[in-house]
């Protein structure tokens, strides 16, 4: 039910016994304006600044109810002026819609205030890497690089800076989404709540006000939309429902270890089979390299010409078939750009199927030493003929499983899109359009629930069609802002808004500047990796530079037993991802998910719930053989290792070697999926 509250000088909307907007004449809740902005993007990365020319106060509002018991509310400025923008709230079916209408075609900033109380968590906003808990800070919603280190305090991410303009900053994500979850932290009888704008502008959520969020948008959105429940995980649940679930995944991707190999077939067989050897259980082998390499000063970089090289993997079809006879799939790499030296660019050149200069003439991206022509998704014969003359005719039809799904945040916004609208408007639209792309190759292929590709690009609606994120290029370490942790938050900042299934690169990516992975960041990585639903490692950008697992007998056990301990696992996460499907919950959940009552569970960014009944602490710092966890209030817990019993509602210490990463059993649980694998863990020490 939605209900308006109005007087002369005030007015306040209540949905669902939640105040979802506030509005006095003296602290008026609407803004616009006009801006004039600077965007420069090199290789992914962005320069944005904003010069506000123009901000104005809505002071005035006029309500009127419809006849279908929504309310109309106009909106000018004070003393009465011409209107400036109309918003129709309506409630469709579980949401509430504010739909605006009738702008001032002058208007292209818009600033809009929600309601808040200054202790009230917020979460979301896509998949945030920092920090879980937004409050207090200030968040731009713009897909790009998140950039080497993301904090301007380290001496990484300044090298980063000088030499390539790729530092980035602790708001720098692949994957936003202009919408956020919050609950009141000092009212329990308040519903929890989601507030999406459906827009693809540029947009920043500033949650560092006491008595409102500030939502400010490069253009008028199309709506906002508001979903209520009292209790998170219903609220999860109609948000899944209303961006889309995935498929649950295969069962082949989630028993066992994805080996990333890229050094052809030769090595890729060597390494498999020393894998294998060692009692690794192999789920897949993932070659990024089946198309060729091409040598850069950041390291060894992918062909991009997305074909088979007979030269680098001489037998490739013949040997997926041989690997898939032993139970073990392939996957390989994509991305929507074509090289301009290779034969799919002169092919999609011809047909007219790439994105053009302002002038109509070529148009190329810098990708760091190679330049690369753009596939015009808004082109729906580009989308057809990328399908199947690349996914389905060099990929599917050779027998590959998978392959990731890559760049899809880097649409320059200079360039003309044949639909005609601006770039600067379709860019955070891009990383949904190529998800598509690839989910309807695989759908024609009849394929859905079976071939898995993976992205860490995103917006909103991704979650409809991309079957699995993937942490994007985390530094090869450690630190608080793009190490191992970053990708424990961007699960659960992601998880709340639709997106299921979650994974990493094992060991980290990106090494730059003498940073390189160490044998223990490798095993400390694979341990969190286990309650995931896919585990898979990468050589890394550098892999000559960088400690891989096969160069040391006791970390190639270590893999080993981590990866039967995943097989061993895979019964319970089968059932997890029945209940994604069916419910929308991720599989990697926050605390405050299952224990939204216990305030201390607001901020816990670096352990999550696999599950209702599995509590993971994993260690992300080196050096550690003891580690400290918090346990919610409202059950008491079990330490996997040595069934040692915890009251909820404190931290706890425990010791945590090597091959016994922190992990707790919720003691009421009753699960016999659960309790097998408890006892294979326990019969592994």
């Amino acid at each position: 039910m939605l209900i308006c509250q109005h007087h002369d000088d005030s007015l306040s909307l209540h949905f669902a016994g939640k105040c979802i907007f506030q509005h006095h004449r003296d602290k008026p809740a609407l803004f616009t304006g006009h801006g004039q902005e600077r965007m420069d993007m090199y290789r992914g990365n962005f320069e944005i600044e904003d010069y506000v020319e123009q901000r104005m106060a809505l002071s005035d509002v006029r309500a009127t109810e419809t006849a279908a018991g929504g309310w109309r509310l106009e909106f000018r400025r004070y003393p009465a002026d011409s209107l400036q923008l109309a918003v129709h709230f309506q409630v469709k079916g579980a949401a509430l819609h504010a739909d605006f209408s009738e702008a001032d075609e002058a208007i292209n900033r818009l600033w809009w205030r929600a309601p808040a109380a200054a202790r009230d968590p917020v979460w979301g906003c896509g998949e945030q890497m920092s920090y879980f808990n937004l409050r207090s800070r200030r968040f731009p919603l713009w897909t790009s690089e998140p950039g080497v280190g993301r904090d301007k305090s380290t001496q990484l991410t300044w090298q980063a800076d000088v030499s390539g303009k790729a530092g980035g900053d602790y708001y720098h994500t692949n994957y936003p989404q202009p919408s956020f979850i919050s609950l009141s932290a000092d009212d329990a009888s308040t519903p929890a709540y989601c507030l999406h704008a459906e827009t693809t502008a540029y947009a920043e959520f500033d949650f560092r006000h006491a008595e409102f969020h500030e939502l400010q948008f490069w253009a008028v959105p199309q709506r906002l939309e508001w979903l209520v429940a009292a209790q998170l995980t219903d609220l999860v649940g109609l948000v899944s429902s209303r961006f889309g679930r995935q498929p649950t995944l295969p069962d082949w991707i989630t028993g066992g270890v994805v080996l990333g190999l890229k050094n052809g077939e030769e090595h890729a067989r060597t390494i498999l089979a020393q894998a294998s050897a060692a009692g690794v259980n192999v789920a897949a082998l993932w070659c990024e390299d089946w198309a060729g390499i091409r040598q850069t000063s950041f390291g060894k970089r992918l062909f991009w010409d997305w074909r088979w090289q007979p030269q680098r993997y001489p037998q490739l079809k013949q040997w997926i078939a041989e690997l898939k006879r032993d139970g073990i799939r392939f996957m390989s790499y994509v991305n929507p750009y074509l090289c301009a030296d290779g034969e799919l660019y002169q092919e999609a050149l011809a047909s007219g199927y790439l994105a053009t200069a302002q002038d109509g003439g070529d148009y190329l991206v810098d990708f760091g030493e190679f330049d690369c022509g753009v596939v015009d998704f808004t082109q729906p014969a580009a989308c057809q003929w990328f399908a199947e003359r690349i996914l389905q005719r060099e990929m599917l039809d050779i027998g590959q499983d998978g392959w990731m799904a890559d760049f899809g945040e880097y649409l320059p916004i200079d360039l003309k899109l044949a639909n005609g609208v601006d770039a600067k408007l379709m860019h955070n639209a891009w990383p949904v359009l190529w998800a598509k792309v690839n989910a309807e190759a695989i759908a024609a292929s009849g394929r859905t629930g079976d071939a898995v590709f993976f992205m860490r690009a995103g917006y909103s609606g991704v979650q409809a069609h991309c079957p699995l994120l993937w942490a994007g290029d985390q530094s090869v370490d450690f630190t608080r802002h793009d190490g191992l942790q970053t990708v424990i938050c961007g699960a659960l900042s992601s998880g709340l808004l639709g997106n299921a299934y979650h994974h990493s690169d094992i060991g980290g990516y990106t090494s730059l500047f003498g940073n390189v992975r160490t044998p223990e960041l490798f095993q400390r990585w694979t341990e969190m990796a286990l309650f995931t639903p896919v585990m898979r490692t990468h050589e890394g950008n550098r892999p000559d530079d960088n400690f891989q697992f096969w160069q040391d007998p006791a970390v190639l056990a270590h893999l080993a037993r981590i990866s039967q301990l995943h097989q061993a696992l895979q019964p319970y996460t089968r059932a997890l991802s029945q209940q994604a499907h069916e419910h929308g919950l991720p599989l990697q959940r926050p605390l405050v998910l299952h224990y939204q009552h216990d305030a201390a569970t607001y901020d816990i960014h670096d352990q999550y719930l696999y599950g209702r009944d599995l509590l993971v602490a994993p260690v992300h710092a080196a050096a550690q053989d003891s580690w400290q966890a918090y346990l919610p209030v409202g059950d008491d817990w079990l330490h996997l290792w040595s069934g040692e019993r915890y009251s909820g509602g404190q931290h706890v210490t425990v010791a945590a070697p090597l091959g016994q990463p922190p992990v707790f059993l919720r003691a009421a649980a009753d699960n016999a999926a659960l309790n097998a694998f408890v006892q294979e863990a326990r019969a592994s020490l």
